[in-house]
Order: structure tokens, then C-alpha cells, then sequence
């Protein structure tokens, strides 16, 4: 079994800066491409940024500049940092990691459960 932890989120002022964590663990053989999803209210899960194993990354027009994701291989973690927060950036944000269980399996989506991020005043 795969799981993803993800944590760090919380209630935060505009302009504020919070940092994710997401480990994954369990029966992992690779891991290609990790990242951060969101859904707030009413809309559907998009991508906020993601990151190859290589290091590419793809990010979400609406926070270019504001976020950056980073990955430890070592310890099967990306992390997300995010400054100059704005209210619209209120969501649940998910981690997100593509991988392989076993050497002879195709790589599949594993999710984590989410983790709540509001920007209020």
C-alpha cells in the first residue's frame, strides 16, 4: 500500500506565507512526477504546480512567482511554498504523486487525503 501525508496547512492573512509537506510511503519501487492539486468551493481540482524527478516543473499561471515546489528524492517528499497569499488561493490543496509500486507495474495517480488552506483576514 501507498499512502501521502500531507501537512502544513492552516488559516493565514493575506500576504502571508504558508509551507505544504507531502511524504509518501509504503510499497514505492519509483516515483515520477510529484505535485499540488487544489478544489475550492464550486470548482474543480486544478494543478497549482507539479515536479519531475528530474526537476521540471509546471506550474499554474495564477501563482508564478508567489509558489515554489521542491522535492526531497531521498525521502520521497515535495513540498510547497507559498507567499504573497490572496484569498483566492482558499482551498483544499491535495499532493499528488505518480508511481510505480514494482518494477514490472505501470506507474498510477496516488492521491493524499488534503489538507485545508484559508487566507482571511
Amino acid at each position: 500500500q501507498v499512502q501521502l501525508v500531507e501537512s502544513g496547512g492552516g488559516l493565514v492573512q493575506p500576504g502571508g506565507s504558508l509551507r505544504l509537506s507531502c511524504a509518501a510511503s509504503g510499497s514505492i519501487f519509483s516515483i515520477n512526477a510529484m505535485g499540488w492539486y487544489r478544489q475550492a468551493p464550486g470548482k474543480q481540482r486544478e494543478l497549482v504546480e507539479a515536479i519531475t524527478s528530474g526537476g521540471s516543473t509546471n506550474y499554474a499561471d495564477s501563482v508564478k512567482g508567489r509558489f515554489t515546489i521542491s522535492r526531497d528524492n531521498a525521502k520521497n517528499t515535495v513540498y510547497l511554498q507559498m507567499n504573497s497569499l490572496k484569498p483566492e488561493d482558499t482551498a483544499v490543496y491535495y499532493c499528488n504523486a505518480d508511481l510505480r509500486t514494482h518494477i514490472l507495474y505501470r506507474s498510477r495517480d496516488y492521491w493524499g487525503q488534503g489538507t485545508q488552506v484559508t487566507v482571511s483576514s
